[in-house]
């Protein structure tokens, strides 16, 4: 996945400015004289509905500590501390004050997005309001049950006592989110983290500024401020941020920023998620339906004018099933866009002029079988597809991450397998066949954070699987009850009871050989007994 911003500089310590916008006053040492907790009703500005336990700002010193964000993390801190996000009601509350955003600001959402990439309002909805929408009310239908302790097995000694895992917060948790998908990629881990019972604080990215601004101004007017707060910037503010001492961080990006964030991280031994990215491969087996697969990989690829870090960024195919192909992928195109994209309502734009810089270099890459054609003034980038693209190849050499899809030419499903092995583990694999043993094969064979057989990107959708990488396309994962559990340190608890001292006397010095005998009869495990059915 593309980086949240630009952080060639992230991890450099040079002293840098202040960060140019802060949130409700902090940036500076705060004193033990704020009200922690107090609840003051609306914050100042906001039109929204207001979420519960809105605090003052607090007051600060006058002289700037020596990291700007410091007072907001002790502010945080010391909310949480509290014990004031523990409690069920004050979560489930948090958690429907965030399904009063997405109801609010819905026509703001899509606008700011349009604005951002000319996201159609099509996929803007789909993808930043109604999957956030499913993660919310899976997460409140679910939420007591999560909560709950759960008890375990227990050995003969241990009976009468109480083991279980208690599901705690870890405190204040940072997540830092992309301009991909700006609400969904910062909403659905901070649901979960909410849900769990942490502090948080959300750095959106400032590349899709439209969203970052919408954010940043409207959020705190659901969500309390005492325990949730929105920083804005760039590279000084965010490199500054990591700096301070959290205890948990979200990050989705790229993997060389996610190799700075949790160095970062690591000074701290702050454990971390990173939802990183990659070249995802897609097989497209000799036995398959064209049409079909031709529909299923145009949507995929072309989804968000390709900047999904789940999309299929390349195809592995042979010879002949590359000139079948071709025909449909151009029919499918045709069909979902129209004869000239550019000015179809459902294609969108490049974020950036440095994303269309970079994406128009691997534009050289083969030939050119569909699209290729550009216009610099829109970021406009028509829906490409790349024929004999060679391993070599620029295309080949970073993810994609725009509308262009370049096809590698293999001789048959072994060499597509060993293609894929050859590389670094994606965060997604895709096979198209008619044939389950083909699909089945590509999915045992090979590494990945996910698989899709004979579609794309719809295993993302679904809140009862695990999403996330495997080496550089991350570490972690999330999802429905996974990011509850993400944000939740599992705590293993044994309570015993104060008397049934004679039980002990076995396991206490001096030890003999009866003892011995004893221990090992109450607390060793047997395997089970196996049974051969003949």
């Amino acid at each position: 996945m593309e980086t949240s911003s630009s952080f060639q500089q992230l991890g450099m310590q040079q002293p840098l400015e202040p960060p140019r916008q802060q949130l409700l006053g902090y940036g500076k040492c705060s004193t033990t004289g704020s009200d922690l907790g107090k609840d003051s009703g609306k914050a100042a500005g906001c039109s929204g509905s207001s979420g519960i336990g809105k605090g003052p700002v607090p007051m600060v010193c006058s002289t700037p500590c020596g990291n700007p964000y410091a007072g907001l993390v002790s502010h945080l801190r010391a909310s949480w501390l509290s014990g004031k996000t523990r409690p069920m009601e004050y979560r489930v509350a948090q958690l429907e004050a965030l399904g009063r955003f997405l109801d609010d600001k819905k026509q703001e959402i899509l606008e700011a997005t349009e604005l951002d990439m000319g996201k159609p309002s099509f996929e803007a909805f789909f993808s930043e309001i109604l999957l956030c929408k499913n993660e919310l009310n899976v997460t409140l239908n679910n939420l007591s049950q999560w909560m709950k302790d759960e008890h375990v097995d227990k050995n003969l000694v241990m009976q009468l006592d109480s083991a279980f895992i208690r599901k705690d917060p870890y405190g204040v948790v940072l997540i830092i989110a992309p301009w991909n998908y700006p609400i969904q990629l910062f909403l659905v881990p901070l649901i979960g983290a909410i849900a769990a019972g942490n502090c948080v604080i959300i750095k959106p990215s400032e590349i899709s500024k439209n969203t970052e601004r919408l954010i940043a101004e409207t959020l705190s007017c659901y969500l309390d401020s005492d325990c949730f707060a929105v920083v804005t910037g760039g590279v000084p503010e965010t490199t500054r941020l990591l700096e301070n001492k959290f205890d948990y961080i979200f990050f989705t990006g790229s993997p060389s920023v996610g190799r700075i964030v949790m160095t970062a991280a690591a000074k701290h031994l702050t454990p971390v998620t990173l939802e990183l990215g990659g070249k995802n491969p897609c097989y497209v087996s000799d036995t398959c339906d064209v049409t079909n697969v031709a529909r299923r990989v145009v949507w995929g690829r072309f989804f968000n004018a390709g900047q999904t870090c789940i999309a299929p960024d390349y195809l592995l195919c042979t010879l002949e099933m590359q000139e079948k192909l071709m025909p449909a992928l151009r029919e499918a195109i045709t069909e979902f866009f129209g004869p000239n994209p550019r000015e179809s309502p459902d294609f969108g734009r490049i974020v950036s002029d440095k994303q269309f810089q970079r994406l128009r270099v691997l534009l050289g890459s083969g030939r050119v079988a569909i699209g290729g054609q550009t216009d610099e003034a829109e970021r406009y980038i028509a829906p490409t597809v790349l024929a004999d693209v060679l391993p070599s190849d620029p295309a080949m050499q970073e993810e994609v991450f725009g509308p262009i899809l370049p096809i590698v030419v293999v001789a048959n499903m072994d060499e597509a397998i060993d293609f894929i092995n050859a590389r670094p583990r994606p965060l997604a694999v895709y096979a198209f066949s008619c044939d389950s043993k083909i699909v089945n094969q590509v999915l045992e064979r090979t590494s990945s954070g996910g698989f899709c057989g004979n579609d794309t990107l719809m295993h993302f959708t679904l809140t009862s699987l695990p999403f996330g990488g495997i080496g550089n396309s991350g570490l972690g994962k999330y999802h429905g009850k996974f990011t509850f559990d993400t944000f939740s340190l599992h705590r293993g608890c044994l309570h015993r009871s104060m008397g049934l001292e004679t039980l002990n006397t076995p396991r206490y010095p001096p030890y003999t050989q009866q003892k011995l005998g004893l221990l090992t009869t109450t607390f060793e495990v047997k395997r089970r007994g196996t049974c051969t059915l003949l």
